[in-house]
């Protein structure tokens, strides 16, 4: 059974209602860059966990459910001033949340918004009066922005397209979007089960693609006059930046290994050709790397010096210690199985908390009373 509304529980590595995962429980395996153990040998697996009386304080403790009732929610953008925006990937609409009290007020529906499969109303990103969406159209998958004053009574001004003809499937359509800290826009898109786009640098799928906010190839990108910031993608899930700027991209993979990958300019990131680590040159490893069914790793945030992964068939929420750009320890998994499928993780301004969304409404999940619900973790 999943826990329902929880306040000021504290929660550990290894704790919770877990429910069966097929197959059984398998070990989370982590490779650090293009050094370690050869191709699927694990490089080291969590820490057994310690006495109850040795045990240190954990590093997040779920302080309570912010809201509940959402349907099939998917991405979370925060406003200035701390309230939240949830989309719906199949209801097509935004909606915004009171950081507070959790009032839920909807914006409106965004139309031209088809929802199938894996696509429908995706990402959300917020910019200098905007709101940004990445959405499956009829034809293809697309970003456009809308105006909102941000003011009580206010709602979404009509979709203009800001970059169109993304590559649309009935899975694999990436979707998150995110503005870095240059200013740029940035968006992980998906090969769409057509798996020789991903190599394709003339196509925008499996990509991490990086523009202005007008969408227009960013100064600065590796391959003149192109979107394309990397390539070799399969489906591109979260993407976050840590404290030094580096960026950070968690991906799913297909039977074998899920990734976070430390993005770089023009680097080759191997799908089709290799998943996960494989030490081939020309192609860039991931730092970590995951059976499939210990993550299918959605969103990611970054704070406190750890990159935190929400998990879908995972059903955990993982947290992964770096410094300078590698792993510096042993990941921890916490909430194992007490939310069902996790979706969407964002790091508050201050860093000190994050909002987790969960995703049982999706139709993969098993959704029970009050899904799907943000919820509030406190950080220590």
């Amino acid at each position: 059974m999943r826990r329902g509304r929880v306040v000021s529980r504290t929660v550990r590595s290894g704790t919770g209602a877990g429910r069966a995962l097929a197959g059984g429980a398998v070990a989370l395996l982590l490779l650090a860059g293009c050094a370690g153990a050869p191709a699927g040998a694990p490089s080291g697996t969590p820490s057994a966990p310690a006495t109850s009386g040795s045990r240190a304080p954990a590093p997040v403790r779920v302080a309570g459910t912010l809201t509940e009732g959402l349907k099939s929610p998917w991405g979370l953008a925060e406003l200035p001033g701390g309230d939240l925006l949830v989309s719906s990937r199949d209801e097509r609409t935004v909606t915004r949340v009171d950081a507070r009290s959790g009032r839920q007020t909807p914006l409106g529906e965004v139309p031209g918004v088809r929802p199938e499969g894996e696509g429908g109303l995706l990402g959300l990103a917020v910019r200098d009066g905007w709101v940004y969406a990445y959405l499956t159209a009829a034809s293809d998958n697309r970003i456009v922005r809308m105006r909102y004053g941000g003011g009580a009574g206010d709602r979404l001004g009509a979709p203009e397209p800001v970059l169109t003809g993304i590559p649309k499937g009935f899975v694999h359509n990436g979707g998150r979007i995110a503005f870095g800290p240059d200013g740029m826009l940035w968006a992980g898109t998906g090969e769409t089960g057509r798996t020789g786009l991903a190599q394709d640098r003339g196509s925008l799928g499996g990509k991490i693609l990086r523009m202005t906010p007008e969408g227009r190839p960013a100064p600065g990108n590796p391959f003149p006059d192109s979107l394309v910031y990397s390539y070799g993608h399969r489906n591109v899930q979260g993407l976050a930046w840590d404290a030094d700027g580096r960026l950070w991209a968690s991906e799913f993979g297909q039977d074998t290994w899920d990734e976070l990958n430390l993005v770089r300019p023009g680097r080759n990131y191997g799908w089709p050709v290799v998943e996960g680590a494989a030490h081939r040159s020309g192609y860039t490893d991931p730092v970590a790397q995951w059976r499939t069914a210990d993550a299918s790793p959605s969103g990611i945030a970054y704070a406190r010096g750890a990159i935190w992964t929400a998990g879908l068939r995972g059903e955990r929420l993982w947290r992964i210690p770096l410094s300078g750009g590698e792993r510096s320890g042993e990941p921890e998994a916490f909430l194992r199985g007490e939310y069902g499928r996790l979706r969407t993780v964002l790091a508050t301004a201050g860093g000190a908390r994050l909002w987790l969304v969960t995703s049982e409404t999706d139709t993969r999940g098993t959704p029970g009373p009050g899904d799907d619900r943000i919820l509030r973790l406190e950080l220590g």
